[in-house]
């Protein structure tokens, strides 16, 4: 069997602004700012001048941000995507920093179009939108996350076959809603 990768070393996206979103991730959701790189080297055919931060979670990976000297490399790699709530990452916490976070949000007066919450059945996810508009989902698992896991392994590719097939019928009897929080 082939070896999975051990654990997320980090994801990248581009910043408008890497001190508001130094500011958001370390200051308001609390992740460390653990490395800031700058970097000039040849990229997709230029010479490129940027800057990346790497923002620690507890085991070990990161999320990080680039941002670009000039304003044509900026304009090329981003990040201006239309905001969709399936484009995010996601991060397991506890329940009790969930609600911490969802405290402060709402302490610090952050715009209350820019967070939710929904609960999925397995997990219950609180989003907040950082200073790019990325989502960021912060998830507490189900109590019985390892059960749930269990029952779906053995489905998963015959799911998503159906799936492809047509048959679009939810196999989530889960009640899927936005909270109000």
């Amino acid at each position: 069997m082939q070896k999975l990768p051990s654990r997320l070393h980090h994801n990248a996206y581009v910043a408008k602004d890497l001190e508001k979103t130094r500011w958001f991730y370390e200051d308001v959701l609390g992740f460390p700012l653990v490395a800031t790189w700058c970097e000039k080297t040849q990229l997709f055919g230029k010479e490129r001048t940027y800057c990346h931060c790497f923002f620690g979670i507890e085991d070990g990976s990161a999320l990080a941000f680039f941002q670009f000297a000039d304003a044509d490399d900026q304009a090329e790699f981003g990040p201006e995507l239309p905001v969709s709530g399936f484009r995010h990452i996601a991060l397991k916490v506890e329940k009790n920093l969930q609600q911490s976070l969802l405290q402060k949000l709402k302490d610090i007066n952050y715009p209350q179009d820019k967070y939710y919450f929904l609960e999925h059945g397995y997990c219950n996810s609180l989003y907040a939108l950082d200073p790019d508009n990325m989502i960021v989902e912060l998830c507490t698992d189900h109590p019985d996350v390892e059960q749930i896991n269990a029952d779906v392994l053995p489905k998963a590719h015959s799911e998503l076959k159906r799936w492809l097939a047509g048959d679009h019928t939810p196999n989530n009897d889960a009640y899927f809603r936005q909270q109000e929080i």
